[in-house]
């Protein structure tokens, strides 16, 4: 157990517009041996806290299989004591930060975040292009100060007060009917024509499409929630919320090696994602800048599908392992075909056993989904699990809230839907409940708010 036996001191309140990080004090110093050992997390940040000997939240919570400290529940927060003196940078997760201004909105090129709210408003009566602009500066500005681990312009709630920016990142998109409500409809793209109907849809329409849509993820849960509340207050009376569902995955660090994600039936979930580093990657996910059927402001922007998945995991957990690993097409231990190798090995889709039969059945839902089986459709995807509760039938409502992004949602999503449609093992084992289709234009530039291009082009 850590050390509990000397109180906190409060740090006084952070003034509104100044940093969250700015109300943190520093620790105490840690023993020398607290540092033996120790590998930084994923993606982590300078150890220039750890070298001056600052007892972390890192150095607490280590990686996994490190020596297994546990945090005092005393006040929710860290037990270790403080003393007044000027403010230190984090050294956990909490230090990490993503930029909100760039080429390309944050939240789709980034990993996997550990916590997320999905959230669609529809405009209120009344509310058209001008209300629209001035919600969109109002949140892009929300966002940029809460990225950057500041507190909210007005009326912050302090929820977040003692955490840096955790990875957060805000990502803003247009439904279909945004469009005619600001009197936009020339500037509607074709790719946002509704998704077909598929066999597997079972869909509340109250859960699907809305005409804004706002995603949030970061790696902290407070953090996370803070956001949402803060964008939430900033729709005033301009837009009402439509939906709202919230997610998870895997906190950062929890394994021992950065590792492919898994979902709520325990298989690994987005190993042949598409790689930045992959020559066609950009074609596939953005919208080109030039020679694209898209209207001039989606440039460097990207669709994205959102679908509620719910699992059904009654009926799954009752598959054997092996039956479960037909269903998939990979090994569930470590994610590797069942035709052989490892999680990387590319498939041989015509390798048979010693009966003949074909060792990666044909209806494996991971044969039916690769690229060149589709011919080339491919989408990044970036979802969130979720567990809403148990049903009165005693039956978990948790699945999957699917995110993808692609350049084209008809070559992507909608190739692959199709396909899966046809006979892919696991729709025995999942329900399509809600379904959505968003315009994400590209990254804002500084002094812009994000959709300017197109509320003021």
């Amino acid at each position: 157990m850590a050390d509990q036996s000397t109180p906190e001191t409060r740090a006084p309140r952070t003034p509104k517009g100044a940093s969250r990080a700015a109300s943190k004090a520093v620790p105490e110093a840690a023993p020398a041996a607290a540092s033996k050992g120790e590998a930084p997390l994923n993606g982590g940040v300078g150890d220039d806290a750890s070298r001056a000997g600052v007892l972390s939240r890192r150095r607490l919570l280590g990686t996994a299989g490190a020596t297994g400290l546990v945090l005092g529940a005393a006040g929710g927060a860290v037990g270790y004591a403080a003393r007044p003196a000027e403010a230190t940078p984090l050294a956990s997760l909490g230090a990490g930060q993503v930029m909100f201004h760039g080429k390309h909105q944050p939240g789709i090129l980034q990993g996997l975040q550990a916590r997320g709210h999905l959230v669609a408003f529809d405009l209120a009566a009344g509310a058209g292009r001008k209300e629209a602009a001035a919600l969109l500066r109002r949140w892009s500005e929300t966002a940029r100060r809460l990225m950057a681990g500041e507190a909210a312009q007005q009326d912050d709630t302090d929820v977040a007060r003692d955490a840096g920016p955790s990875s957060l990142t805000i990502t803003f998109g247009f439904g279909s009917g945004f469009f005619a409500r600001t009197g936009l409809e020339k500037q509607r793209p074709i790719a946002l024509d509704p998704l077909p109907d598929f066999s597997s849809d079972q869909l509340d329409k109250a859960r699907s499409n809305g005409d804004l849509w706002v995603q949030i993820g970061a790696d902290d849960a407070l953090v996370a929630f803070h956001a949402l509340r803060a964008i939430q207050k900033d729709a005033g009376r301009a837009a009402k919320v439509r939906w709202q569902m919230n997610g998870f995955n895997r906190t950062p660090g929890a394994t021992s090696s950065p590792m492919t994600a898994r979902n709520l039936m325990g298989q690994m979930d987005g190993t042949r994602n598409p790689k930045p580093a992959e020559a066609d990657f950009d074609r596939r996910i953005f919208v080109p800048q030039s020679g694209s059927k898209d209207p001039a402001w989606m440039a460097n922007g990207s669709y994205a599908v959102v679908r509620r998945i719910r699992m059904l995991l009654d009926d799954w957990e009752q598959l054997s392992v092996r039956a479960q690993e037909e269903v998939i097409g990979r090994r569930k231990s470590d994610g590797a075909p069942l035709s052989g190798g490892t999680e990387t090995t590319e498939m041989d889709l015509e390798k048979t056993d010693k009966a003949g039969n074909l060792v990666v059945p044909i209806n494996a839902h991971a044969r039916i989904t690769r690229p060149d089986q589709n011919g080339g459709a491919a989408m990044l995807r970036r979802p969130f699990s979720y567990h809403d509760g148990i049903g009165a039938d005693g039956v978990p409502d948790a699945g999957l809230l699917f995110v993808c992004w692609q350049a084209d949602p008809l070559r992507g999503f909608v190739t692959v839907q199709r396909k899966l449609d046809r006979g892919d093992a696991l729709s025995k084992y999942i329900r399509h409940e809600s379904s959505g289709l968003f315009a994400v234009p590209g990254g804002a530039a500084e002094g812009e708010y994000v959709g300017q291009r197109l509320l003021e082009g």
